[in-house]
């Protein structure tokens, strides 16, 4: 819709039309060739093996893009793949897993998983979903997927059949007659067939599918949430929750078949997944993947606005870190195509906003979104009041409230315009009390009955527009009182020198905990903890929220899709304080590491080379003070 502003403007849409109404398919196969049908010819999907401008490219037409997953949908249902079988890839990006994505979740069930997690991780995710054939790398230089899957496998129970991508198709001599000498051995520790994937689907029919398609709404996705200790959670998407994720940023945003979007994201992450790749499926646009390892790939962020000109790039995508890491780089090149940057796995700074936009001259439209609720919920409107820190209005057909809900659940009251409480959201893209895999994981996390409980803070404004405060977790409860960490990032993110902050509670032996924050310089800067403590002090008229720590780190902790991983900041808090009491007490012995338990969260580890101090009096009149569990090793 032109010039969407407004609450009013996302009723009328609402109104008008009934969402069925407005969704081309019922099905992503549909959908898929209802686009090769109208924009056959155009450009559907470019794939870059390396970053730069002059590098070749793989480059396939939404007719070939069809053809492509008709034949892998096909080659799929020779293995005895049925709708209710999950299929998982573990792909870094490449045209083979947007192929996957698509033929998988019209066979079956798609289950992308990050080939960054862990072996044990992987084989967990594929015994929660009873995965029957998982899509990977052969082995390949420089990268250890095939290792760490082939492990995997080794523990999983029900994979059946491993179908092998192989990169070095991407290659040319002499590259890849090196790439192939050196590629790494491997030794199959697992039961599951071995299939070369062009071999694979090379002889099946490219027209039309072999199998009768399903038109009924069904589960066709699942994908694994941001944790990155034990196995995360698995969120469960339907065909129509992913259509809408199609269709929904259309309907705030002039974007067709006309235009091009730069996406340096993973394809195992939904943000990625559906607002950008099924926004194209649905539109016509063309999608470019830079690099397998997208914007962690070498010379990306560094031939990024060359790589805006070369593809004459509409729209890209990014998360606050990658706005980060883009501000240090000029804009040499012509950029003047660009329309919009659109933002999100996290608010961004306000200080970086605004210099993002100064240095670039876009406009920054910020969303939020979650797997659970298939991607988006709320994107800022391109004409609407400019409100920076806020993640816009919540998406047509999307429901948000801001609710205060009791420790138990029972109690639920709903918030005043303005005020802060949880963010629960229903829209199409939610699988009311059927959301995880593991039903275990559902208690408890619905208000009303209908709508999820996000376990974010936030509020809603008088104009509609929703801002996100924090995490419920995250909060930082300093003697009782509730400290927003946002508040103290976004104050030190006003610091000239500073690129990235994330602010924790460290633990406190009178106020159970107090705040910290660690900080990313801009790089080549110069700045030391003294003075950005003096100038948090003056930004922060909340004394409660003061750091009582900060520390300067090279690089801050991040997940693989760039959002500040935590975690790893309150182990690094906990190993620093915890190890200081001891030693204030003069106690031989320390915190060696920092596990996540899974009854007792993260618990510190405690070692002191058979010191008789290692004693659990000894070590338990320290610590045991502090609200950190902890144990011997």
């Amino acid at each position: 819709m032109k010039n969407y502003a407004t609450i009013a403007d996302k009723k009328k849409i609402e109104d008008e039309k009934t969402l069925d109404e407005r969704l081309q398919a019922k099905s992503i196969y549909g959908q898929l060739s209802i686009t090769a049908e109208n924009y056959g010819d155009k450009d559907a999907l470019s794939f870059q093996l390396k970053s730069g401008v002059n590098d070749p490219a793989e480059t396939l037409s939404w007719k070939q893009l069809r053809e492509q997953v008709t034949k892998t949908a096909n080659a799929l249902k020779t293995l005895g793949i049925k709708e209710k079988d999950v299929v998982a890839y573990v792909l870094p990006n490449c045209t083979e897993a947007i192929v996957s994505f698509l033929a998988c979740s019209t066979v079956g069930i798609v289950c992308p998983i990050s080939p960054l997690l862990s072996p044990e991780q992987m084989a967990g995710i594929l015994n929660e979903v009873d995965a029957k054939a998982v899509i990977s790398l052969k082995s390949f230089a420089k990268t250890d997927v095939a290792q760490r899957v082939d492990e995997a496998l080794s523990l999983s129970k029900d994979v059946k059949a491993l179908i092998e991508v192989d990169l070095l198709r991407y290659l040319k001599p002499p590259t890849s007659w090196i790439a192939s000498l050196i590629r790494p051995k491997l030794s199959r520790s697992h039961s599951a067939k071995v299939i070369d994937f062009e071999a694979f689907i090379s002889d099946q029919n490219s027209k039309e599918l072999s199998f009768k398609l399903s038109v009924a709404d069904r589960i066709a996705a699942c994908f694994h949430t941001g944790g990155t200790t034990g196995t995360p959670k698995i969120a469960q998407h339907s065909v129509r929750g992913m259509l809408y994720q199609g269709w929904g940023l259309l309907s705030v945003i002039d974007w067709d078949e006309n235009d091009s979007m730069l996406c340096p994201l993973p394809m195992f992450h939904v943000f990625a997944v559906y607002p950008m790749l099924m926004t194209c499926v649905t539109s016509g646009a063309h999608i470019i993947f830079p690099t397998p390892q997208g914007y962690r790939g070498d010379g990306v962020f560094e031939n990024f606005w060359k790589l805006v000109e070369r593809w004459k790039v509409s729209f890209f995508v990014m998360v606050p870190t990658a706005a980060s890491a883009l501000m240090q780089v000029d804009v040499n090149a012509d950029v003047s195509s660009l329309r919009y940057a659109l933002c999100g796995s996290a608010p961004l700074p306000k200080d970086l906003f605004n210099k993002f936009e100064k240095a670039t001259g876009l406009q920054i439209l910020e969303g939020y979104g979650m797997t659970e609720t298939t991607c988006l919920i709320s994107g800022y409107p391109p004409a609407g009041t400019k409100k920076i820190g806020s993640v816009g209005i919540p998406f047509p057909y999307s429901d948000v409230k801001i609710l205060a809900i009791s420790d138990d659940g029972k109690d639920i009251q709903s918030c005043k315009t303005e005020e802060i409480g949880e963010i629960c959201v229903n829209n199409p893209g939610v699988l009311v009390g059927n959301t995880y895999t593991d039903s275990r994981k559902n208690e408890n996390l619905f208000a009303f009955s209908t709508h999820l409980r996000t376990g974010d803070l936030g509020k809603l404004d008088k104009d509609g527009y929703l801002w996100i405060t924090g995490r419920a977790k995250d909060l930082i409860i300093r003697g009782g009182h509730n400290v927003d960490p946002a508040i103290i990032e976004d104050a030190l993110s006003g610091h000239a020198s500073v690129a990235l902050v994330g602010a924790i509670g460290q633990p406190d032996l009178h106020s159970g905990e107090v705040p910290c924050a660690y900080v990313e310089l801009v790089q080549g800067a110069k700045t030391d903890a003294n003075e950005l403590l003096k100038f948090v002090q003056e930004k922060l008229d909340n004394k409660l929220a003061l750091p009582v720590h900060i520390e300067i780190l090279t690089e801050l902790p991040k997940t693989a899709v760039g959002k500040i991983f935590k975690p790893d900041l309150r182990k690094r808090a906990i190993v620093r304080v915890l190890n200081a009491e001891m030693q204030s007490k003069g106690i031989q012995a320390e915190v060696t590491e920092v596990l996540e338990d899974k009854v007792s969260g993260l618990t510190a580890i405690i070692s002191g080379e058979g010191s008789s101090d290692l004693k659990q009096e000894v070590v338990g009149g320290a610590l045991n003070q502090f609200t950190v569990p902890w144990r011997k090793l």
